[in-house]
């Protein structure tokens, strides 16, 4: 009986816990003023944190860097770009399909989809195999096939070969975390892959 009580006014509690979190709820409402926004930000106004999936989140913080920096030449921002190219990292994740096969070493990777997201891993595998293959633990070939992209990655250290593994396609083209330094050059009209 009493457990049962203890019970009951846990209960009762932590339903009235929740019903109030959620009545005092401020962060955002419908009668915020949304031009607040942003007027208490951090003092690190020169970092992203944005790699690239949720693009809006993306282009959001970098035009917060670029209003931030004193020295923007606007003659030279060109947002449309960074656009296409986080619209395109949306798509490799959402719509590629991957088959991944074990090799003693490694693991060789086949990615595919529909007309849209075979163009874009044909943009997009390439360009972050090089940067992958700047990290000398791993050896890093990517090849266009009729029907896609083909990513082997490889290693002679059995660690490395389990973190290659355990990455997967996806957790490679995630990997060397250049994502947002390359946004950055990318908002400036640059091409971000070709240094």
């Amino acid at each position: 009986m009493k457990l049962n009580v203890i019970l009951a006014a846990t209960a009762v509690l932590g339903g009235a816990a929740i019903a109030l979190a959620q009545t005092m709820h401020t962060d955002h409402d419908a009668g915020m003023d949304h031009a607040a926004h942003g007027q208490a930000e951090t003092a690190d106004r020169g970092v992203l944190t944005e790699p690239g999936q949720g693009a809006f989140a993306a282009l959001s913080e970098v035009v917060r860097v670029l209003e931030a920096a004193a020295d923007t030449d606007w003659s030279r921002v060109e947002l449309a770009g960074l656009r296409a190219h986080l619209v395109d990292m949306d798509r490799l994740v959402s719509d590629a399909v991957v088959t991944e096969t074990d090799l003693p070493d490694g693991l060789l990777m086949m990615a595919t989809g529909d007309l849209e997201t075979i163009a874009t891993l044909r943009r997009m595998v390439p360009a972050h195999a090089a940067q992958l293959a700047r990290d000398d633990r791993w050896t890093v070939d990517a090849a266009e096939v009729e029907n896609g992209v083909e990513l082997r990655v490889t290693s002679v250290d059995p660690g490395v070969v389990a973190r290659i593994k355990g990455l997967g396609f996806f957790g490679l083209m995630a990997s060397q975390d250049h994502h947002r330094e390359h946004h950055l050059m990318m908002a400036f009209g640059v091409d971000a892959h070709a240094h």
